[in-house]
Order: structure tokens, then sequence, then C-alpha cells
């Protein structure tokens, strides 16, 4: 099968990564041609890791990278099976990219995105093929995590599922369905936990450290709710509870004042050196 992947960073590299590791030809594209080798040079460098730990063999590794090639205009037409978007959070830049990927591939082909909150049926509006249109979302690190939530839209046929169901275990992934509501099921109950957790830090209740060891060895959480926060991206966070205060325009979703002060500070968590933990 051949996928382009529209995103070269952490998610859309990971995607890439997998499916070139499952026997995919990808086409891996970004804004730049600096930010896709960047995308490429994130995964040499996992495979590298996986290789020198003993887990791949150079092999492997040298010919998953051979089925990924820089793709770097979305309006060139591309023979591809499934087109995978994974950019930012912004429901404005998704439909752009639906509506560019609508023209630029075979009428066949599904168009899935890996967006973690926005709506698969408005996305769908935006291409003149909602049948083929479907939600596709992998969870973080994309190589390391089992997990795909597949959201179906309103128009999104049974056959698009199937087929998204299919590729997914092809991916050595488990599938969910799940329907087309604010944040699916994952950030549905995640970012809630995650922003109340914030509320405490914020109120006084206890420090970051305090929190997230409660939620590690309370609760049994492999990272503690903060930690993993920044490892998301405080502005991904921010930008999902907006997604469901604005869908269910339900009080208990309005984002924690400090989650807004520390994006609007560009302290972002690990991916700028500083969140609720200072990285070097």
């Amino acid at each position: 099968m051949r996928v382009l992947v529209v995103g070269a960073g952490q998610m859309g590299g990971g995607i890439a990564h997998v499916c070139a590791a499952f026997g995919n030809d990808v086409l891996l594209n970004d804004v730049s041609a600096d930010a896709v080798q960047r995308g490429i040079d994130a995964i040499t460098k996992n495979l590298s890791r996986a290789v020198s730990k003993g887990k791949l063999a150079q092999e492997q590794a040298d010919e998953t990278l051979s089925r990924i090639s820089a793709h770097l205009d979305l309006t060139k037409p591309s023979d591809v099976s499934i087109a995978i978007e994974a950019a930012s959070e912004d429901e404005t830049l998704k439909k752009r990219i639906f509506t560019t990927l609508d023209k630029a591939t075979p009428s066949a082909a599904i168009l899935a995105s890996n967006t973690s909150s926005i709506s698969i049926t408005a996305l769908g509006a935006a291409t003149k093929r909602a049948d083929r249109v479907i939600g596709m979302h992998f969870m973080n690190p994309v190589p390391v995590m089992k997990l795909v939530e597949v959201i179906r839209g309103i128009a999104t046929s049974d056959a698009t599922y199937e087929a998204v169901r299919s590729l997914a275990t092809g991916l050595g992934k488990t599938p969910v369905e799940v329907r087309d509501f604010p944040g699916f099921v994952s950030n549905r109950v995640l970012m809630p936990m995650i922003n109340e957790a914030i509320y405490a830090h914020f109120e006084g209740v206890g420090s970051a450290e305090a929190i997230d060891t409660v939620m590690k060895l309370g609760m049994n959480h492999p990272m503690g709710p903060l930690e993993l926060a920044d490892f998301i991206g405080l502005d991904t966070c921010l930008a999902i509870m907006n997604v469901l205060h604005d869908g269910f325009s339900d009080s208990k979703y309005r984002p924690c004042p400090l989650l807004k002060q520390m994006v609007a500070a560009g302290y972002l968590g690990k991916k700028s050196g500083r969140g609720f933990y200072i990285y070097t």
C-alpha cells in the first residue's frame, strides 16, 4: 500500500515510521523540505536506537527508511490508497489540508485524520468524499502504543471503516471504534483529568511533584498527569480543552487559567524546555 502522511512532527513521523516498518511505501509531507528532513532524521534516530538495543536488525532498519520519501507539494497529484493527516490541532488548518487532499488524491483514496478531538464530520464536509473520511487517532509514541481510535463521521461508510480497521490491525495496532463526539473517548476522559490536576496545582493543593506522585503510586499510573501534560504539549492540551468546552458548552470542561497562562508564556512542556518541569 502507498500512504501519504501529512505532517512530519512527532505524531506524523511516528505514523510514517510504523507504516514503513510494516511494508508500506510512505510519502512524508510537511511545510518545508527542512521539516520533512527533521522528521526523517527523527525516524532514523529511533531506528538506530532499536538496532543498538538489539530489538531490530540493521537490514530491517535500512529497509524501513528506504520506503520513506519526501513529498514537498501537497497540491501535486499523488497516487496513494490513503492519506493520513497529522498536522497541528487546528480545525481551520485541517479543513484546508483535507480540501487540498480531496483534489490531489485519487477519488477512491481514504482521507484519515490523526486529530485527537476535532470533528471528523466537519473535516469530511470540507471534501467531496465524506464517505471516505475517517479519524485514525494514534497514541504517542506511535511505534510503541498499541491503540488506534477509529472515529466514524456521520457520512463515513462501512467500507471505509473496515479498510481502516484492517490497516490498523496490519500495523500491529488494536483499533477501537468510537463515535464522532468532541474528544472522542481518549481525550474526553484524559484531558479533564489533566485539567483538574492543573487546577489542584493552581489552587495550591500540592506541588507538581506531589500531584504526580499521588497519581503514580496511588492510582498506578505510569506517568503523572502534569508530567504527561508536558509530554503531550500544553498548547495541545489547551486546544483539546477548548474543543471540549466549545463542543459541549459545559463549564466542567473550562481550561484552567494556569494552563492558559503557561501557554501564553511559551511554557509548552518538554518541546519548549519548560512546562510544569524544566527540561535540559
